[in-house]
């Protein structure tokens, strides 16, 4: 081989060895950025931080001491005017002298009492279906039992509330629950028992939640968010809809449109819809508002990961903007005066301006390759900041709107605490019934309804009725 072709040979071998490099740099650089992810920069949730990460709030410091403060109604144990029981405790001696004081009236110098349980056990109640002999005919007429006595022996409905209520709301697992029972009350339960009940609650609730699918589409406005669970050891979604004051709960293989199409809320929903970054949402046509919760971490992640000054300034603007809506929502406004609003949303679009500056060139597209353009995770967010300003925005106009996504993310949570508890649920009937009992539960707890009581009311077959409330 000629000393010439060598050299050259040399250069394309160095060549496609740099071309390499870059793309290792390139690749260890992003894996080290997704190895940084965590709960206060991604969408990452705080259980996947592990134990030395320590949480950052952002809010500051008030200079009070901690604990109870002054003015606070508390929850200090006060004495019952009418005790159920009172125990008199006489002298019988003098204690000066050694007479006996039996004989003598004494009056009340001091009280106390004591707050206890009664002791808890089943109490039992026998129905008895008498016959009687027509004096005419002379023909026997039976009695029947009422409907909710439908066995030889079995549990009443306050039985089985408070098992289902352990269970599905408390998520205690299914042995535990049985142990508690049998423990705590006397009742000797098994599982399949337990869940028959959470079956029979699950039909008894189809109605109500129907009822609460119909109210959420009827809203001002409405939180959706959605998560992973596993049934049958398959990744499935929970959906959540919900208000301040409804909670809407249903599975479904898909996440995304089709999904959606099927629970049959958002295609129908007319109000305000407030949601997070996944596109499936842009296929409806009701008003929708940005989280803000979700923009603060993906800017903590440019800042913290790209290094990208921008971002700081658009975290501290937004957390500003919030704090001014919190002032004027206080004072009773419905919206930010328009002076105040204009002067934030410019401050808003200058630093997009500062953001788009401090891009990067785009790297040209390597020949032949087709398909749409890749872009950089901050040129993403930009966009998402420019194109969507009026849903980032929108609760400076209508202090109505809430700056997060928040009460849709509290209504899952719980759904995350049973996987965590159980893995899995073991059937689609399971997730259905948890479904129906947390949505009817949680909707309920909004509205300050007693729970156990709503749970014994499925069972005598007269679920509480939701209030109408369109928040």
């Amino acid at each position: 081989m000629k000393a010439e072709d060598r050299v050259i040979q040399l250069e394309a071998e160095n060549a496609e060895l740099r071309k390499q490099l870059a793309e290792a740099l390139a690749r260890i650089e992003e894996l080290e950025r997704q190895q940084k992810k965590d709960s206060h920069n991604s969408h990452k949730p705080p259980s996947s931080d592990g134990l030395r990460r320590k949480t950052h709030s952002l809010r500051k410091p008030s200079g009070r001491k901690s604990g109870g403060q002054s003015g606070h109604a508390g929850q200090t144990l006060e004495m019952a005017a009418e005790p159920d029981g009172i125990s008199r405790h006489r002298p019988q001696t003098c204690q000066q002298c050694g007479k006996s004081l039996q004989a003598m009236k004494g009056r009340v110098a001091e009280r106390r009492q004591v707050h206890d349980l009664p002791e808890i056990r089943l109490v039992v109640h026998e129905h008895q279906v008498e016959e009687i002999c027509c004096p005419h005919c002379h023909a026997l007429t039976r009695g029947s039992f009422p409907p909710e006595v439908s066995a030889p022996v079995q549990y009443g409905p306050r039985v089985r509330g408070w098992a289902v209520y352990l269970n599905q709301y408390e998520l205690v697992p299914m042995e535990r629950t049985c142990q508690i029972m049998r423990q705590g009350l006397g009742c000797s339960i098994s599982e399949g028992t337990l869940t028959t009940w959470v079956q029979l609650a699950s039909r008894g609730l189809q109605e109500t939640c129907q009822k609460i699918k119909q109210l959420v589409i009827a809203s001002r406005l409405m939180h959706e968010d959605e998560t992973g669970v596993h049934i049958g050891k398959k990744l499935h979604w929970l959906h959540v809809n919900s208000t301040v004051f409804l909670t809407h709960l249903q599975w479904h293989q898909r996440r995304g449109q089709v999904a959606m199409d099927e629970i049959g809320i958002l295609p129908l929903y007319q109000g305000r819809l407030m949601r997070d970054r996944f596109l499936s949402y842009d296929h409806y046509d009701c008003e929708q508002s940005i989280c803000g919760a979700h923009l603060l971490r993906d800017l903590t992640r440019v800042f913290e990961q790209f290094k990208q000054k921008w971002a700081r300034a658009m975290f501290r603007a937004l957390v500003a903007i919030t704090t001014v809506a919190w002032y004027w929502r206080n004072l009773g406004a419905t919206c930010v005066p328009k002076e105040i609003r204009d002067r934030w949303v410019a401050r808003y679009f200058r630093i997009l301006a500062l953001g788009y500056a401090a891009q990067p060139p785009p790297v040209p597209r390597p020949p032949g390759k087709r398909g749409r353009q890749g872009q950089t995770e901050p040129k993403n967010l930009l966009d998402a900041l420019l194109h969507r300003a009026h849903q980032v925005l929108a609760f400076l106009d209508d202090l109505r709107i809430p700056f997060t996504n928040n009460q849709a993310e509290r209504d899952l949570r719980m759904v995350k605490v049973q996987q965590k508890i159980s893995g899995t649920f073991r059937s689609e009937d399971g997730a259905t019934a948890f479904c129906r009992i947390r949505s009817y539960l949680s909707t309920l707890h909004k509205q300050g309804r007693p729970l156990l009581d709503a749970l014994v009311a499925v069972f005598v077959g007269l679920p509480f009725p939701i209030a109408l409330s369109l928040g």
